[in-house]
């Protein structure tokens, strides 16, 4: 607090000095004036003076700079904020996750993006591109939560006042993070692909879960527990890469436009979290075909990359946007 007392003084004394041969300020005797109650722990006291009228704008801007410099401390994320800033994105991006995981499944490959949405909603309605919107909402729940609650933990244990950390251990951090999300997640994961691609198959052959934990109770019961974990190494695999492309790179990217003169604002939040999505969409896009397969118990090949960039790129971005504004808003101080 000292230190920034001081550096408050300098930048005043300075700007002083700059304008004082045009602004000339004088004290009138007996005009002497406390400073509000905010600025009592930093000051004791100051002198009113008596400026000509250009003075105004110079004392605006001594008094921003005085602000600025004496800052409010830096707010940190709480550890369930990114599963929550997740599943407000789910609810936004949960149809191009559906048409995504339909381009992946399909057997003969024929159909483009546009005309698979048209087939569905003629077939099915509009309703249908939510179809499985719980399952995702739970896959989130779990999944985002867990990779997320642990990254930030461990991140603001490493740096509680929340300093740089270098990438490599960004890295490590999302690593550990995002295999423990991606098992977690993976009953979840697996009811959320079974219930978007249900529409797809004959009225004789769909499971038809009614929700999200119907599904789980409906698997245990009738595959087992075991079944409840299937796919889970492609999923954990997947969820590694997921992690590091999305969190340590948002993290990367988002401390070097701050660094370059950027604002901690929406437009620093889209670049950098749109700049994750497709760091994350290209390094999960063949173990994220994989474990749709596996799940779902479908052969096929590798298709499927801008569907999945097209779902990705939008979620990832509001993820991170919501994210900020809870850290923002709802966040705690960082320590002194």
């Amino acid at each position: 607090m000292i230190q920034r007392c001081l550096a408050v003084e300098t930048e005043l004394k300075i700007l002083m000095t700059f304008n004082s041969k045009k602004l000339r300020p004088y004290m009138r005797p007996g005009r002497r004036k406390t400073t509000p109650r905010s600025d009592r722990q930093n000051f004791k006291q100051c002198y009113l003076y008596d400026l000509r009228p250009k003075a105004t704008l110079v004392c605006n801007h001594i008094t921003i700079v005085s602000r600025r410099v004496m800052g409010e401390r830096k707010r940190l994320s709480r550890w369930y904020f990114g599963g929550l800033g997740s599943a407000g994105a789910a609810c936004c991006t949960h149809p191009l996750d559906l048409l995504k995981v339909h381009l992946q499944t399909q057997q003969e490959g024929k159909l483009s993006l546009l005309r698979l949405t048209v087939n569905i909603v003629k077939q099915q309605g509009v309703l249908a591109l939510y179809n499985g919107l719980s399952a995702s909402l739970l896959r989130q729940l779990t999944y985002s939560t867990t990779r997320f609650g642990i990254y930030e933990v461990v991140k603001q244990a490493v740096a509680p006042s929340g300093g740089d950390i270098s990438f490599m251990v960004r890295v490590g951090i999302a690593s550990v993070a995002g295999a423990a999300g991606g098992f977690v997640g993976t009953p979840g994961d697996m009811i959320n692909v079974r219930m978007q691609n249900d529409i797809k198959l004959p009225p004789e052959s769909r499971r038809n879960y009614k929700h999200a934990l119907d599904g789980l109770i409906r698997v245990y019961q009738e595959e087992g527990a075991r079944r409840l974990f299937a796919g889970a190494s492609t999923a954990t695999s997947r969820a590694v890469l997921m992690t590091v492309g999305q969190l340590s790179f948002y993290d990367q990217v988002k401390m070097t436009l701050l660094a370059h003169g950027f604002s901690d604002n929406l437009t620093t939040h889209f670049l950098s979290s749109l700049t994750a999505g497709a760091v994350a969409t290209t390094l999960t896009q063949p173990l994220d075909v994989l474990k749709t397969r596996a799940m779902n118990a479908k052969p096929g090949e590798f298709k499927g990359y801008v569907p999945a960039f097209v779902r990705l790129g939008p979620h990832t971005i509001l993820t991170f946007v919501f994210l900020e504004q809870l850290r923002k808003n709802f966040g705690f101080l960082a320590p002194e």
